[in-house]
């Protein structure tokens, strides 16, 4: 480890140097790209160098500590060389996790899938639910969020609907909300006070870019309809629904959310190139990455990643044994869950590079 940090800090100084170029000063485009590049190290390099400097403070304090024919003086240098190597167990754990290859799609904005499973109406009401959530979630860090597309059930709630949120690290911090979402609880219509089990799946997609997916033209059929509220009645007068279809995949996306034709061809093209995307990255990392099939699971029951148990006002992430409570999370906070999540994958890759050599 310590020679990849040898060199990351290498490349660091480097930067610095280049940086300080007049050359570069005046290239707009190679600055702000080593600025990045300068800012990504800076978050290795700092606290490699505040290892370096408590692996010599315990060293140093050790030595001082067998030099000293003071008891009292001994004792204070042993307990100073103590603390300095508390601090460098700390800083490595944090190294090791620094030095974690990077998922590429963690900076992206992202698409958030989510549609009514089993339950019926209730399903279609906790996907809705669900909605709000995300929507708080991402005001609580400064996203932006914009409806792509909406299927309104009859009686409230949504059948289907695409969430976008943009802001930094999005996709990073969102990415293992995909899969289903089981919610437990008494269904306003239910005269005995049964509890009913119902579920939502979502699906997370990194937000693509016009370089991240090539679509040609004449690969798309576009149609235009008249936007529809629940029921089917029409919402607008005019042909500003916007249905695209990409014919070498099948993928259909359509968006009404707009009054615009123009703006609702907009919204589709965005969440179609994230579609594609998905579906690229999935083929070429089958063996790593779920399809989305696979990432929101079929929707029954007995499939969840997460419980919401109105009554016990509990909220349960089966998949690190997470409790919190229920108005906590619909109110949108979800970073104790998050980061719980984020530590688990981050441990995977560890373990994974340690077996792996």
């Amino acid at each position: 480890m310590e020679e990849r940090l040898e060199e990351i800090e290498r490349r660091y100084d480097e930067i610095a140097g280049e940086m300080a170029s007049p050359e570069v000063a005046s290239d707009l485009a190679r600055l702000r790209e080593l600025g990045k590049a300068f800012a990504e190290l800076e978050e290795i390099v700092l606290p490699y160098r505040k290892y370096k400097l408590a692996v010599q403070e315990a060293a140093d304090a050790r030595a001082l500590a067998a030099a000293e024919s003071d008891p009292e003086a001994a004792r204070y240098f042993t307990e100073e060389a103590d603390r300095a190597d508390a601090e460098v167990v700390r800083l490595r754990e944090q190294l090791e996790l620094a030095l974690v290859p990077k998922d590429p799609n963690d900076s992206k904005d992202v698409v958030v899938e989510i549609r009514a499973g089993t339950g019926g109406q209730e399903a279609a009401l906790w996907a809705g639910d669900l909605l709000e959530m995300y929507r708080r979630y991402a005001e609580q860090h400064r996203y932006k969020t914009e409806v792509l597309s909406a299927s309104p059930s009859d009686a409230g709630g949504f059948k289907e609907v695409v969430l976008e949120i943009r802001g930094k690290g999005a996709y990073s911090r969102l990415k293992h909300e995909a899969g289903p979402h089981r919610v437990q609880r008494i269904p306003e219509t239910e005269s005995q006070g049964r509890i009913h089990t119902s579920t939502a799946t979502v699906a997370v997609l990194p937000e693509a870019e016009d370089v991240d997916v090539e679509i040609r033209s004449e690969d798309l059929e576009i149609d235009v309809f008249r936007s529809s509220g629940p029921g089917g009645q029409s919402v607008n007068t005019t042909d500003s629904a916007v249905r695209i279809t990409h014919k070498p995949t099948g993928i259909v996306v359509s968006v009404q959310e707009e009054r615009s034709q123009l703006q609702n061809k907009e919204k589709a093209m965005r969440y179609l190139r994230s579609r594609l995307l998905k579906d690229a990255q999935d083929r070429q990392h089958e063996e790593q990455a779920a399809t989305r099939r696979g990432q929101v699971g079929s929707g029954e029951r007995a499939e969840k990643i997460r419980t919401y148990n109105f009554p016990q006002n509990r909220v349960t992430d089966h998949r690190v044994k997470v409790d919190r409570r229920l108005q906590d999370v619909l109110a949108g906070d979800l970073d104790p869950i998050v980061d719980e999540l984020l530590a688990e994958e981050r441990r995977r890759q560890l373990g994974g590079s340690e077996n792996g050599g």
